[in-house]
């Protein structure tokens, strides 16, 4: 069980903030501001009584849910399509695998491409949808750490947004490694592990309406280096794209209901939150080849 209290929530990011003023960041009055609300949180008896007990699901159970609307809206679409798409178009078809495959977003787009498409999950339910959406395709159960794929049998592995639900790395990338052919390729994207560390985790109601969140890991990019390294696979390119500077959002004084947290809850410290997570990377990506 996960407990999310909101008030912890947003005096994390005061204290990010202020963090960042003790090494020069910010000046004398935004520390100030900074001590007023913190205050003023501590004052809200509609924060202090909000906590939110949440199920920890694995992800057999948490996409059996999420499977419905998984599709979309999904903001993280839109950052991990166009750095995957850059790659793979600059190689030429062959034999691919779609590892964690989810509904088939990333099958359907490299059949497309001409790929003769293998597809893995861990989830019926999502299994089921991507061979309704991808028909070319083949797609089988399988966990990402014992793939039901032959040893040197594709020329390209892509994986995304699944890595931060496995509680390791090593034995998945060594299976990437394993069923990749000699020159073969590796494309992953994932959140962050700043993100992770911000509450990045997806969120899933239950049947009986109870909250719960995908059990969701934090990778370090190093334990992504040293898992790729040992596997045999080389890396040609990382890549950490940043939240945009801008300016704060627009504050608000309504707690919104949990399951949008955590990104309502900043809606709640702007400036804190701006302090805190503006410039901090949002996703990672990799292109490893063996």
């Amino acid at each position: 069980m996960i407990y999310e209290h909101p008030l912890a929530y947003v005096l994390g990011l005061e204290g990010i903030a202020l963090m960042r003023s003790f090494t020069g960041e910010h000046d004398r009055a935004f520390v100030e501001a900074r001590l007023a609300e913190i205050r003023k949180f501590l004052d809200d008896d509609s924060l202090a009584d909000a906590a939110v007990e949440v199920a920890r699901l694995d992800t057999v159970e948490g996409y059996r849910i999420w499977s419905r609307n998984y599709d979309g809206p999904n903001s993280a679409f839109d950052l991990d399509e166009p750095f995957i798409r850059e790659i793979v178009d600059a190689l030429p078809a062959g034999d691919a695998l779609d590892a964690a495959c989810g509904t088939g977003r990333m099958a359907a787009y490299l059949a497309g491409r001409g790929h003769r498409v293998r597809g893995v999950d861990s989830s019926p339910d999502m299994l089921e949808r991507a061979r309704l959406r991808v028909p070319q395709a083949e797609f089988l159960p399988g966990e990402l750490s014992s793939l039901p794929v032959p040893g040197e049998s594709v020329d390209l592995v892509v994986c995304s947004l699944a890595l931060t639900h496995v509680p390791v790395l090593d034995p998945v990338l060594a299976e990437f490694g394993r069923v990749l052919r000699p020159g073969g390729h590796v494309v992953i994207a994932d959140i962050h592990p700043e993100g992770v560390a911000q509450g990045v985790v997806p969120p899933v109601r239950l049947p009986d309406g109870r909250p719960g969140r995908v059990a969701t890991y934090r990778h370090l990019v190093g334990d992504y280096v040293r898992a790729a390294l040992a596997a045999g696979l080389q890396v040609r390119r990382c890549e950490e794209p940043r939240h945009p500077a801008g300016e704060p959002r627009e504050r608000t004084d309504v707690l919104e209901a949990w399951d949008v947290w955590p990104w309502a809850l900043w809606d709640l410290a702007p400036e804190a939150a701006h302090a805190a997570i503006a410039g901090t990377p949002s996703m990672l990506f990799w292109h490893f080849q063996r």
